[in-house]
């Protein structure tokens, strides 16, 4: 059985996470860093990769989010990342504990864009990339429907994640989806694991803090695999 603990929009409060026993392996599905500027994001990198690999935790596995700039820009490269013993994936697979993992930072264009957006109408392609025989999928972003819930700038309700990636999940059926970007708000739970009753996938939102004032509010979810 494989134990894994899931993280997502830790936004530069990772120290303060709750760290579970016993843990095989930790997925954190982007968002480690909050700054738009650059250079201050990049020392919140590397702050979050220090954190990362001191965990005594055997397999790390991150994933970039749309705050993480300078990943994007390459101040932060994933050599340097890989270097330290973290798994980083940008559409691309790797193979862990027998399970095939696919990870992606492409989010549909959504609010102020930052890193890794493209408009929806393209995020197709990116997900076609995906084996069938995917295992984990870790998307920075949620498909549509799936705890993605909030409010437009007249405060209408929206389901934020990408109908594409929805549609290639229910074909691949893979044993767990792991995302965040859409955090809990005052008004909506997002953080948390669902399933829908006709598909074997968990999907689990492990986004950690709540809108607006950035708070940590979430320690993240446990799933296991036999």
């Amino acid at each position: 059985m494989i134990k894994i603990w899931h993280i997502s929009d830790t936004h530069c409060l990772h120290n303060q996470l709750i760290i579970p026993d016993g843990i095989d392996m930790i997925i954190h599905s982007g968002d480690c860093s909050n700054s738009r500027d650059t250079a201050i994001n990049s020392n919140q990198v590397i702050d979050f990769i220090n954190w990362f690999c001191s965990l005594k935790i055997q397999h790390k596995v991150f994933v970039a989010g749309n705050h993480d700039v300078s990943i994007e820009r390459r101040l932060i490269t994933p050599e340097l990342i890989r270097s330290l013993g973290i798994i980083y994936l940008e559409n691309e697979s790797v193979k862990v504990c027998d399970l095939n993992i696919w990870g992606s930072p492409i989010t549909p264009s959504f609010g102020n864009n930052w890193a890794w957006n493209l408009s929806r109408h393209k995020t197709h392609n990116v997900w076609q990339m995906i084996p069938d025989n995917t295992d984990i999928i870790i998307t920075h972003g949620p498909p549509k429907n799936i705890l993605d819930l909030s409010e437009d700038k007249d405060h209408k309700i929206e389901m934020c994640g990408c109908k594409s990636l929805a549609n290639r999940i229910l074909k691949i059926n893979p044993k767990i989806n792991c995302f965040g970007h859409i955090h809990d708000s005052k008004n909506f739970k997002n953080a948390g694991l669902k399933k829908l009753s006709s598909h074997p996938t968990i999907y689990s939102n492990g986004s950690c803090v709540i809108d607006g004032k950035m708070e940590l509010v979430n320690h993240g979810n446990i799933l296991t695999i036999e």
